[in-house]
């Protein structure tokens, strides 16, 4: 199995769940774990809700020791705070501290975070250097191709980012503009991997085990970074690790094992968040799981009235 090495700390495998805000809690990342995951990426955080002690970033911050190693991503735009807050929680039982420099959001990118950094390479080389200097852990860095198509600048931020003491980049190949519409340019991951010597991890367009394969073959990248692809689809990473050991992608997932899985997470969304949210929680999950099964449409129907495990149960026993 290709092994990847990020700072001291050696993965065992290449295949990373990547974080997404609403989808990567703490049950989603435990079954891509028991799937193969290499590493598995948290919901972002906000380094100002630790700071004035945010209860819902609190609860955005919980870790089962079976889900390690973990990345846990920050977002923010003052080094200052960013470095403290980094030290403030650093005891806690995360792998990595990823700095996040690729979100699209509006209200995020107005405030001057997330993919806005990209704007600002002097102060992406603060932010990681405080970064870095205030922790023992290894920082990584996610970023875009660029702002937008006038902007393209991911292999430059990416040196900077290296030249900061960051111990991996990992690259989406799309701008802010492009928010995920469009085709995620893997090229640009290519030329980031040719111009810095720390790991880069790709992203963007990775929907199933052979495309997985295939940025790595025509980037050369270090890590695959699987983030829609995975939604509804944790079987993506066992389906890669067979492929290592095999040459072979296995066979997909039979109906029963969907099910079987979709009614794991259920039980593991109630057991973390109760019945009333756990269960609204799976509505989009449920979606996702389903999509290309036969009665998919009239399923999701079903499926966003449900308000208790018994409902969903009743309702998948019927597929």
């Amino acid at each position: 199995m290709k092994r990847l090495r990020i700072g001291n700390i050696e993965l065992e495998n290449s295949y990373i769940l990547g974080p997404m805000a609403g989808v990567t809690d703490l049950p989603f990342r435990l079954l891509c774990k028991e799937q193969g995951a290499g590493l598995v990426c948290m919901e972002m955080v906000s380094a100002k809700g630790i700071m004035y002690h945010n209860k819902n970033t609190e609860s955005l911050l919980k870790i089962h020791p079976e889900e390690m190693p973990a990345s846990l991503q920050f977002f923010g735009s003052e080094p200052k705070i960013l470095s403290e807050m980094a030290k403030r929680i650093e005891e806690r039982p995360f792998t990595f501290l990823d700095i996040n420099m690729g979100c699209p959001v509006p209200k995020v990118v107005r405030n001057g975070e997330g993919s806005a950094l990209m704007k600002n390479p002097r102060l992406v080389y603060e932010l990681v250097s405080a970064v870095v200097k205030a922790i023992e852990k290894p920082v990584t860095v996610k970023i875009r191709k660029g702002f937008n198509d006038e902007q393209v600048n991911a292999v430059e931020i990416a040196k900077i980012i290296e030249e900061a003491g960051a111990a991996a980049v990992a690259v989406h190949g799309r701008t802010r503009e492009q928010y995920y519409s469009g085709r995620a340019d893997w090229e640009i991951i290519r030329q980031v991997k040719e111009a810095v010597s720390i790991p880069v991890i790709g992203n963007g367009d990775v929907t199933s085990g052979e495309r997985a394969i295939a940025m790595q073959e025509q980037t050369g990248c270090d890590g695959v970074m699987i983030a829609r692809g995975a939604q509804g689809n944790p079987w993506i990473f066992s389906e890669l690790t067979a492929y290592e050991q095999t040459g072979e992608l296995p066979p997909r997932p039979t109906l029963e094992e969907i099910k079987k899985t979709m009614l794991r997470h259920a039980r593991l969304q109630l057991e973390y968040k109760g019945e009333y949210m756990g269960i609204r929680e799976m509505r989009k999950h449920v979606a996702w799981y389903v999509k290309g099964l036969h009665g998919a449409a009239r399923l999701r129907d079903e499926i966003n009235k449900v308000e208790s495990y018994e409902g969903l149960e009743n309702i998948l026993t019927s597929l």
